[in-house]
């Protein structure tokens, strides 16, 4: 197999068309369960988290707004009340399992009718360019097989001056932090899924996938490659979680 036609699933190496479908398996497996995990890996902070993503992305009131990775919904029902009745925000995500809980859920709890559900593919976004506001992925990109093509696709898909927002697992700024999160990742995550979930084989790729996913300077430059400007991004609790944030170029 050609380096070029391999791409990493966790620690392994696999053939660039199968990650897709090895990623979809493990969330069909864990979809029932997803806020819950949520809520028990991170003590509850991935709210913190998600409250200071959306602060930056500076949504209005009448804006149109595309989740991508949206899942259960946290960040679309948010955007809703803040875009109201005449704005939009469409909660895309490429597995089907994982929308229709995140619809379950605002259909038995939370209903929005501004909102949209899509099933759709990152590095194929199927929506007309410059349509956009504002595009946000939250701990959805580090399991897209092309980044690259998902960063461009996002670019095309905002309208001129739209923000993009990536929300995403990162690497520690503090070593004495950085080895105890492995240790919390490696050993007590896993064992968290099997008891929870009774899945520790996912929680065991989510953790080598957060390894895989580049560093913050490294996903800064991915932006930049794709055409954003004005790129910058903010760690939080040490650098384990950052948001990065593009621009797309006014002329464009």
């Amino acid at each position: 197999m050609k380096e070029n036609d391999s791409t990493d699933f966790g620690f392994k190496t696999v053939p660039k068309n199968e990650k897709a479908d090895l990623v979809a398996g493990i969330f069909n497996s864990v979809a029932d369960r997803y806020d819950l995990m949520n809520d028990l890996m991170s003590i509850g902070i991935h709210r913190i988290w998600k409250r200071f993503a959306i602060e930056l992305s500076a949504v209005r009131e009448g804006n149109s707004v595309l989740d991508i990775a949206g899942g259960t919904g946290d960040l679309a029902i948010k955007f809703a009340d803040i875009v109201g009745p005449d704005g939009t925000v469409v909660l895309a995500d490429i597995n089907e399992s994982m929308l229709k809980v995140g619809r379950d859920k605002l259909l038995d709890k939370c209903w929005r009718p501004n909102i949209n559900f899509v099933q759709a593919d990152a590095q194929n976004l199927p929506f007309p360019d410059a349509n956009f506001e504002c595009i946000t992925i939250a701990f959805g990109l580090r399991n897209v097989t092309d980044k690259s093509a998902a960063l461009k696709s996002m670019y095309r898909a905002l309208k001129p001056g739209g923000r993009l927002l990536i929300l995403e697992f990162s690497k520690p700024t503090n070593e004495i932090l950085a080895k105890a999160y492995d240790t919390y990742s490696f050993h007590i995550l896993p064992l968290m899924g099997k008891i929870v979930a009774n899945d520790s084989d996912s929680y065991k790729y989510l953790a080598e996938s957060i390894r895989m996913h580049p560093d913050q300077e490294e996903l800064q430059i991915l932006v930049e490659d794709a055409g954003f400007s004005n790129c910058d991004y903010y760690n939080m609790t040490g650098g384990i979680v950052a948001i990065h944030r593009g621009i797309k170029n006014p002329d464009d």
